[in-house]
C-alpha cells in the first residue's frame, strides 16, 4: 500500500487537525494605500485620467471590498490624482461603508436610475476632461460596457489592465505570507484526506471529508474541491458521475482553500494500493516535467518559456507532441492570488518576462485516455533567485507526502 493512503478513519484523521491560521493578518490599510498610489503612477506615465473598478478581485485588491460582481454596478472610480469614490445601489450603501478598508466617497443609484450615467457624472465631477482617456476594468461584463458606451460621453474607454496588471501580478511579502498559510493548510489537508481512503468509498464522501477538514485547520471550507478515482482521474476537470474506489485505482484530489482572500490549489496523484508499471512509468514522467518547468523558470525569461520546457520533458518520453493525448493537454500554470486563477499565465505565447513575486501553479498533467490521469500540482513564486517552491513537490508514487 502507498505510504500515508488509508489507514485512519475520518474521525481519526480530523482529530489530527489544527487551527493552522494564527497570527495571520489580512491586508492592511497601509498596502492598500500603497497600491493606490501606485496604480495612480501607472495611470500618469501611461496617459490615462482614471480607471473603474468593478465588483470582483480587482475592487478588493484596491479597495479592500468583498462584492461579487452581478447585474447591479458596485465598484469604485480611481482617478489618476486625488482620491477614489465608490458607485453603488443607494440600499447597500452601509454595506459598501462597512467592507470598504479605503475611505472614499459613495454615489448612489436607485433602481430605476441608469448606474452607467452616474459613473460618467463621477468622472466629471472629479474634473476629467471628456476627451480623457479612462481605463475600464477588464473583467466588467460586456452589457455594462455597452451601457456606457451608448452613453457617447466623448470619453476615450480603454483596458485598465496595463494598470491593474502590472501591481497584482508582483506579490507583497504580506500576500506571500498569506498565500504560504493557505497552501500549507490545504497540503494537511491533503494529507489527512489520503489517510481515510478505503475500498469503496466514494468521490462524494471524500470530497465532503475535505470540507470539513479545511475548516478544521481555519478555512471557511474548500474553495473548491475534485476528487476523481481511475479512469476519471484522465478528465483535468472531472466528470459528473461519482465514482467507488477500487484496488489500484489511480487518485487525483485537487483542492483549495482561502485565508483572508488569497488562494491556494493543491493537487497530488498516487495510487490505492500498489502502483502497476506502467502507473509507474508515467507518473515518474509527470514528476520530471514539473522540475523542468521549474528549472526553467528565470528571472527575465518569457512565461511561455516554461510551459516549453514541461512540453519537451514530456515529449521526450514519447508523449504529446503539443496538446495530443496522451500529454498535457493544458497550459503547464497559471498565477495565483486573489484568484485561483489569474495571470500572467504559463503558456505558449505568453511573454510576460518572470519578475520578483510573480506565482504559478506548476502542473503540466499527464492524460492517458480510458486509463487515468496524473497531475502533481504545485506553486512557485519568483525572488531575486529565482524559483521557490511553497510546496515541496510529491517525493515518489510510494510515498506521495514523504512519510516514510
Amino acid at each position: 500500500m502507498t505510504v500515508g493512503v488509508g489507514g485512519k478513519t475520518p474521525e481519526q484523521a480530523l482529530a489530527s487537525l489544527a487551527i493552522m491560521t494564527e497570527g495571520m493578518e489580512p491586508i492592511g490599510l497601509g498596502e492598500y494605500q500603497a497600491r493606490i498610489a501606485k496604480a495612480q503612477c501607472l495611470m500618469r506615465e501611461q496617459g490615462i485620467a482614471a480607471i473603474y473598478l468593478n465588483a470582483g478581485s480587482n475592487l478588493r485588491y484596491f479597495t479592500g471590498v468583498k462584492w461579487s460582481p452581478s447585474e447591479r454596478m458596485v465598484g469604485a472610480v480611481l482617478p489618476a490624482n486625488g482620491a477614489l469614490a465608490y458607485i453603488a445601489p443607494a440600499f447597500e450603501e452601509g454595506t459598501i461603508r462597512d467592507f470598504r478598508e479605503v475611505d472614499g466617497v459613495i454615489h448612489t443609484w436607485q433602481e430605476h436610475e441608469s448606474p452607467y450615467r452616474l459613473l460618467v457624472g463621477m468622472l466629471a465631477g472629479m474634473g476629467i476632461a471628456t476627451d480623457s482617456k479612462v481605463g475600464l476594468c477588464p473583467s466588467l461584463a460586456f452589457f455594462m460596457y455597452d451601457g456606457i458606451r451608448r452613453l457617447d460621453s466623448g470619453f476615450e474607454f480603454v483596458d485598465a489592465a496595463c494598470v491593474i496588471n502590472p501591481c497584482r501580478f508582483h506579490k507583497s511579502a504580506t500576500e506571500l505570507a498569506l498565500m504560504q498559510r493557505a497552501k500549507d493548510m490545504t497540503l494537511e489537508v491533503h494529507k489527512a484526506a489520503a489517510s481515510i481512503l478505503r475500498e469503496g468509498i466514494s468521490t462524494l464522501e471524500v470530497a465532503e471529508f475535505i470540507h470539513q477538514a479545511h475548516r478544521k485547520v481555519g478555512a471557511p471550507g474548500s474553495t473548491f474541491c475534485i476528487v476523481l478515482f481511475g479512469e476519471a482521474s484522465a478528465f483535468p476537470h472531472g466528470v459528473k458521475h461519482a465514482q467507488v474506489l477500487k484496488d489500484g485505482d489511480m487518485v487525483l484530489i485537487d483542492t483549495g482553500c482561502q485565508l483572508h482572500g488569497y488562494q491556494s490549489d493543491i493537487t497530488r496523484s498516487y495510487v490505492f494500493g500498489s502502483p502497476s508499471d506502467r502507473q509507474r512509468t508515467f507518473w515518474n514522467l509527470e514528476k520530471a516535467a514539473q522540475q523542468a518547468a521549474f528549472d526553467a523558470a528565470c528571472l527575465g525569461a518569457p512565461c511561455g518559456s516554461v510551459d516549453s520546457a514541461a512540453r519537451r520533458c514530456l515529449e521526450a518520453g514519447g508523449l504529446g507532441p503539443d496538446y495530443q493525448l496522451p500529454g498535457l493537454p493544458h497550459r503547464t500554470g497559471h498565477g495565483i492570488g486573489l484568484d485561483i486563477h489569474e495571470g500572467p499565465y504559463l503558456v505558449r505565447g505568453d511573454e510576460t518576462p518572470l519578475a520578483e513575486g510573480m506565482c504559478f501553479s506548476n502542473e503540466p498533467m499527464i492524460c492517458v485516455p480510458g486509463e487515468f490521469g496524473i497531475r502533481l500540482e504545485d506553486h512557485f513564486y519568483m525572488t531575486a533567485e529565482g524559483p521557490r517552491w511553497f510546496t515541496q513537490p510529491s517525493r515518489s508514487i510510494d510515498d506521495p507526502f514523504g512519510l516514510g
